[in-house]
């Protein structure tokens, strides 16, 4: 796309909600005006008509006396009630993509869950496709249709999000066995040796490659491409197989 499609589809087909809605705010000015400015200003929608849009919309996403939060500063609300602004404000942009960028991340547990309900349900309800960006696999493998694992700035596998647990590249399965189990409460966390690289520090072969327990001369020679792996793909040489025992235990 040129710069004017390029601003032009972010202005009226893409909304986002941010990680933290606080830095994302305006303290100076109030709830209603934060939400009814980006109406007024850049779709030109009358001012009544926007203020009236934008107290349903908050209703809608579980904020009741709408009225009263709209005259309300940012920080007269809880982060659990300001996400919830955040989200209206993506919503009454009417957009065809929301991208929520660790949407519950700043939320304590129970608030999370029910941030992630709201955007669930206004997902549905509206149609809308959603790119779901967070750290936590087993939150995208819930909220997602695929999920898509970085590392070091480009994607190293692509699967469905109910296949997450036979993941074939070497630190999607890291990633999983680092999370606390249910299971066995009692077992010590396992972490991922050596440090994660940027973008610019990525040699010419895998970037994984000195984190990998599977990595050898070719890993640190020649950087994979994108592959066929089980129902997926994986920037791997010597990706995982899933196993006869796996596919039985998964089925």
């Amino acid at each position: 796309m040129t710069r004017e499609r390029l601003r032009a589809y972010r202005a009226a087909d893409v909304a986002m909600v941010f990680q933290d809605p606080r830095a994302h705010v305006n303290p100076a000015r109030s709830v209603g005006d934060f939400l009814v400015e980006g109406l007024t200003t850049a779709r030109g929608v009358a001012a009544a008509d926007a203020v009236a849009k934008v107290t349903r919309i908050l209703r809608e996403v579980g904020i009741g006396d709408a009225e009263r939060r709209m005259r309300q500063r940012p920080h007269e609300l809880s982060g659990g009630l300001l996400q919830r602004v955040m989200i209206a404000a993506a919503l009454a942009a009417e957009p065809r993509l929301l991208l929520a960028d660790e949407p519950t991340t700043a939320l304590d547990v129970t608030t999370q869950e029910e941030v992630m309900a709201i955007i669930a349900e206004s997902r549905a309800a509206r149609g809308l496709a959603l790119l779901f960006i967070t750290h936590d696999l087993e939150l995208a493998a819930a909220v997602c249709d695929r999920v898509v694992v970085m590392y070091a700035g480009t994607t190293v596998e692509e699967l469905p999000a109910g296949r997450l647990r036979d993941a074939a590249h070497p630190y999607t399965r890291a990633l999983l066995a680092s999370r606390p189990s249910l299971e066995d409460a009692g077992a010590p966390l396992r972490s991922i040796a050596g440090r994660p690289l940027s973008g610019f520090e990525v040699p010419e072969g895998c970037a994984f490659a000195d984190r990998c327990p599977r990595a050898e001369a070719r890993c640190r020679a020649d950087r994979p491409a994108p592959r066929p792996a089980g129902d997926g793909t994986a920037a791997c040489h010597f990706p995982y197989a899933r196993t006869p025992e796996e596919g039985s235990r998964h089925a």
